[in-house]
């Protein structure tokens, strides 16, 4: 078979056909938006970024699926919220997602498909010291003062 025969027998509509679709779609949330979003999510999860274990859960109070999986084995269970970058949070769902007992990662999807993921917490995290050879010299930056003629 020549390559071009094989590119037509694939449809254009490969992610209806996709079994991790079809069972997001089976899960009952009427958004389409969040189901594509979600979908975008766990294959870049799965394919790109080689997550393990990853599954998608319906969550009846916001009615949107949440992914879950772990970043490599052995690691713990993180919770990702995919939503279209248009969707707006309300900060009661953002407390149910957080009170689920696992890290959760927030993942805007934007129209080009472009993925933005942002770590959420439950309450303030101190920043990890910063990484790289830096050295404080001891030198104070002095700043010229204007002179008034």
């Amino acid at each position: 078979m020549s390559e071009s025969s094989n590119r037509a027998d694939v449809s254009p509509n490969w992610i209806l056909q996709h079994p991790a679709y079809q069972q997001m779609e089976s899960l009952g949330v009427e958004d389409s938006a969040q189901v594509h979003a979600a979908f975008l999510v766990y294959m870049d999860l799965t394919e790109v970024r080689q997550w393990k274990a990853v599954s998608c859960v319906r969550s009846p109070e916001l009615q949107v699926i949440l992914l879950e999986g772990r970043e490599k084995e052995g690691a713990p269970v993180q919770t990702v919220l995919p939503l279209p970058a248009h969707r707006s949070l309300s900060h009661k769902s953002i407390r149910h997602v957080l009170d689920g007992g696992f890290p959760v990662l927030l993942c805007a999807v934007a129209s080009d498909s472009t993925l933005v993921y942002q770590r959420m917490t439950d309450g303030l995290v101190t920043p990890d010291p910063p990484a790289g050879p830096f050295q404080d010299l001891g030198r104070r930056q002095h700043r010229k003062r204007r002179q008034k003629h």
